[in-house]
């Protein structure tokens, strides 16, 4: 039996399923190589992984194809087309013939890449049922008897199938074929099983009854975390990254996922982080089994505490697990460390960065101190001051007037020395004041008082105390 012909092959007229004797008389001097399934599918899983840097959802679809699932990706290769060229692309340089579709349901997807007229095609959203009417019922999977009774009725078009009534196919083929067909056209969820990277440290339970509540998943969710990390200390690793699977009664996987500051071991710690998300998953009609992975690891070895050696806290103390935590809470993005950067220029002074990244080594001044918080864009202040260098005596932001009782100053900035001709608008000259309620602010005033292209002398408050 013939299981693969390549394009020769089939242009002769040989295919799929036909029998060896007669393909070999079709073509002489036919060269016959014997099929390896178990071969074919472990370089088809291999071929998954290696798409993984394409999305981290892959799945191989067996015994010819691949499942990607592009949410959130394709904006990264600059848009849908273009992220199936790079990929066509990758597949023809590394000697792989490969038609590619991208659709709304995965079985569209795979309907229009083996059955639609271009070797690269992108349903628009919402034209599944227009992409898969004209193709013929082959493509929605089915099984051969099924799809031959299906011939012999006159069904030959996925159109003819969604314009019939359900209940008579129903009773003649069962529910399989109201099944794929809902799956591809988008009525039913098809679940996609996610391959994981080659050594990826994973766990995975599985529960004699489904879970339905919270309680019950805090309860796996440090078992699992305990497996994990005794796997994490047998290779040297802390975790950075780890992912918690729910795998559905329904084939639905939702996940959720935590990072962490510095490599982490801890399982009563990393624990303590997935139980904080346990609200996000919503458990359907149960969870009959959980898998928690760890995408994401570095090396990790054994330092003795300084606690533990002194028989007291150190002197600063790991707040690791505590930005472990914030960041959990309030989101990566709003948890930074400020750091230093050698500029004049106060707006370009300053740099955010990862919460555990090192410091640079640079500091600011210490006898130019700058306020804990600055105003961008610096907000604009009408206030009453003597030229030329005279600080203000009052001045009213927001529509409120506040009377100076102190003040420090002038300290003039004048934009980048190596760039200071085209920044004449950076010249200001800055004052540290303070108002009789003991509020302290920082105002600047624009120009030089000489040269007008440099400012128009008016007041802006720029940061406070």
């Amino acid at each position: 039996m013939v299981a693969a012909a390549d394009h020769a092959a089939s242009r002769a007229g040989l295919r799929a399923g036909m029998k060896l004797a007669r393909a070999q008389a079709m073509l002489r001097g036919l060269e016959v190589r014997e099929a390896d399934p178990e071969a074919d599918a472990a370089a088809l899983a291999r071929l998954a992984g290696w798409c993984l840097c394409f999305s981290p959802l892959t799945s191989p679809d067996a015994p010819d194809g691949l499942w990607i699932d592009a949410t959130g990706c394709t904006h990264l290769h600059g848009g849908e087309p273009a992220f199936l060229g790079v990929i066509g692309g990758w597949l023809r340089a590394a000697g792989f013939a490969a038609r590619l579709a991208m659709a709304d349901t995965p079985g569209a997807a795979h309907a229009v890449a083996r059955f639609g007229e271009a070797a690269e095609t992108v349903v628009p959203e919402g034209g599944t049922r227009m992409a898969i009417a004209k193709l013929p019922v082959g493509c929605l999977r089915l099984p051969p008897e099924v799809g031959e009774k299906l011939h012999r009725l006159g069904f030959d078009r996925v159109a003819q199938l969604i314009e019939a009534p359900r209940a008579p196919l129903a009773r003649r083929f069962g529910a399989v074929l109201g099944r794929l067909l809902d799956q591809a056209l988008g009525h039913a969820f098809e679940p996609i099983m996610p391959m994981l990277p080659i050594g990826v440290l994973s766990r995975r339970e599985a529960f004699v009854e489904p879970l339905l509540t919270g309680d019950a998943f805090a309860v796996a969710i440090d078992r699992l975390s305990v497996a994990v990390c005794a796997a994490m200390e047998q290779a040297g690793q802390g975790a950075r990254r780890l992912d918690l699977l729910f795998e559905r009664v329904d084939g639905a996987t939702p996940a959720i996922r935590i990072g962490t500051a510095r490599p982490s071991r801890d399982p009563v710690h990393l624990a303590r982080l997935l139980r904080a998300e346990i609200e996000r998953v919503d458990p359907g009609l149960g969870i009959e089994a959980m898998r928690l992975v760890v995408p994401l690891a570095e090396t990790l070895s054994y330092a003795q505490s300084p606690a533990v050696l002194a028989g007291a806290a150190p002197p600063g103390a790991d707040v690791a697990a505590l930005v472990d935590r914030l960041r959990s809470r309030l989101g990566a993005a709003r948890v930074y460390r400020a750091a230093a950067i050698e500029s004049d220029v106060p707006e370009r002074g300053v740099a955010y960065g990862p919460p555990m990244a090192p410091l640079t080594g640079r500091t600011w001044a210490p006898d130019l101190p700058r306020p804990a918080r600055l105003l961008d864009p610096p907000q604009p202040v009408e206030a009453l001051a003597l030229l030329p260098d005279h600080p203000p005596r009052a001045f009213t932001w927001r529509q409120h007037r506040h009377r100076i009782r102190r003040a420090d100053g002038p300290e003039r900035i004048a934009g980048e020395w190596w760039k200071r001709a085209a920044e004449t608008w950076a010249v200001r000259d800055y004052f540290q004041v303070e108002d009789e309620a003991g509020s302290r602010f920082w105002l600047f005033r624009r120009g030089d008082g000489v040269d007008p292209a440099t400012g128009d002398q008016s007041w802006y408050i720029h940061g406070l105390f």
